[in-house]
């Protein structure tokens, strides 16, 4: 969008506002639709998570990474795509948050949901990885890229038959909520949802792509690194999709959704450096600095966290939420810090 580089900081900045609150509004939305296809499909309702609604929610980010990093801004569109994971692990918590009756990990307790997390530790384990290794490509990609995209398929497909084929189950309290599989009467045929589910997803596609070119010009017009600007306020804005459906799934009763939503959302974070590395004219993961490394430790750290408090289960803890949440803000708060410092 070449014309926000002639556009004054008064008027970029609202342009910013605006991309983030249609990126909101529309992730609001799809709540509902992906859990409707999540019945149509037999999915169930964390794997719907992780394929339709993250995938859809995070495609703001996605456009964001690809589109700064294909205009030589790496470091901005890393900062987006590790800042998205911090950012998301903190909406967990609000979501919990919202969930008045238990702590929210205990009452979406599910074994594809502990499966998610320990993917994306791998995942970003691989990132980690990538970052440390010299700077090759075959056919203008880092092999990590290629890694990534092939583990998270092997994932997905994973997730599937431990969907279906589930050797251990959590234990059912009073507090548990198990996934819906009837469709929901008046949810409209499958080719509406559809329907629905894509213009929504192009919502939010396009809106990605203006936030990335605000962000761009919010560091070009103001002494703010590029690190910085990404991994706070470019993440948190294409990151609000997540959030504002998890919250919805939460108030709707569908708890596994918005766990899945975000723990999948995360995961697809990771892709989005394959996507930048893409794109970038050499290995983003050869533009990774510090403070990306710091921000990558800190994601894994609280994916840990995370999990740790999906096998305990604790039922009420801080605020009623579990000591894992708690956890989460904490480490959040000082990983923004890290950041700026």
């Amino acid at each position: 969008m070449p014309e926000l580089a002639n556009l004054s900081l008064v008027w970029v900045v609202p342009i910013f506002v605006a991309g983030a609150i249609v990126v909101a509004i529309a992730g609001a939305r799809l709540a509902r639709v992906a859990d409707a296809l999540a019945d149509r499909t037999g999915l169930g309702e964390v794997v719907a998570g992780a394929l339709f609604v993250g995938a859809a929610t995070s495609l703001p980010g996605a456009i964001t990474s690809v589109s700064t990093a294909a205009q030589g801004a790496p470091e901005l569109a890393i900062g987006n795509a590790l800042g998205g994971l911090t950012a998301q692990t903190a909406f967990i918590a609000i979501a919990d948050l919202a969930y008045r009756r238990a702590n929210l990990e205990h009452a979406a307790a599910s074994v594809t949901g502990l499966a998610q997390g320990v993917l994306l530790a791998g995942l970003l384990t691989i990132v980690l990885l990538a970052e440390t290794f010299p700077d090759i490509a075959v056919f203008g990609v880092h092999p990590a890229s290629m890694l990534i995209v092939l583990v998270y398929g092997f994932g997905l497909r994973l997730l599937t038959k431990i969907k279906d084929e589930p050797m251990w189950k959590p234990v059912r309290t009073e507090e548990t909520r198990v996934e819906l599989t009837q469709p929901e009467s008046g949810a409209g045929s499958t080719g509406a949802l559809w329907r629905a589910f894509l213009l929504l997803a192009a919502l939010t596609a396009c809106s990605g792509y203006v936030i990335g070119e605000a962000s761009m010009a919010i560091v070009d017009r103001t002494h703010l690194s590029a690190t910085a600007v990404g991994t706070v306020f470019t993440a948190v804005a294409n990151s609000l999709p997540e959030l504002v459906t998890a919250i919805a799934a939460v108030r709707i009763g569908v708890v596994s959704l918005a766990v899945g939503d975000i723990i999948g959302g995360k995961a697809f974070e990771v892709i989005f450096l394959s996507l930048a590395d893409l794109s970038y004219q050499g290995s983003i993961y050869s533009a990774f600095s510090p403070a990306n490394r710091a921000t990558a430790l800190m994601a894994l750290l609280m994916t840990t966290v995370l999990l740790l408090g999906m096998l305990r289960r604790e039922r009420l803890g801080i605020a009623r939420i579990g000591f894992e949440s708690a956890a989460v803000f904490l480490l959040y708060a000082v990983s923004v810090v890290l950041v700026w410092v």
